[in-house]
């Protein structure tokens, strides 16, 4: 399955920034964001970023904990991070049984917390910075 090129969001200001070019893209929220902001936050910032509008597809972050990807999946995250190996199988399986996806780790992204990285947006989603689902 081929994403658009992702780009990192730390908060609705660079959700609706990294929306604004009009070009697909994933949205993928900062290393660990489900654990210090949840899941239900991370679900409010792309609905709120899309204001009624179809959402992209977009990414939750969850590092190490298994528990956090559960919550998230509750929440109806379709797309997670979870670098747990000693049971990502397990959470895989759970994720793929409701449709979802459990990636090992986040596909190379534009964070737009990096100085000047708003200046590069539009070359990036035009470019083939797209991420592959295995």
């Amino acid at each position: 399955m081929q994403l658009p090129p992702a780009v990192m969001v730390h908060g609705l200001a660079q959700a609706r920034a990294a929306l604004a070019p009009g070009l697909p893209v994933t949205l993928l929220s900062a290393p660990g964001a489900a654990l210090y902001a949840g899941a239900g936050w991370w679900r409010a910032l792309v609905a709120a970023a899309c204001d009624g509008a179809e959402p992209p597809p977009d990414i939750l972050d969850c590092a190490d904990a298994p528990g956090r990807a559960l919550e998230a999946l509750r929440h109806g995250q379709q797309i997670l991070v979870l670098r747990a190996p000693s049971v990502f199988a397990d959470i895989a399986a759970r994720a793929a049984a409701l449709g979802a996806r459990l990636l090992p780790e986040a596909p190379e992204s534009l964070d737009l917390a990096a100085r000047g990285a708003e200046r590069h947006l539009r070359a990036w989603l035009s470019g083939d910075g797209g991420s592959r689902l295995g």
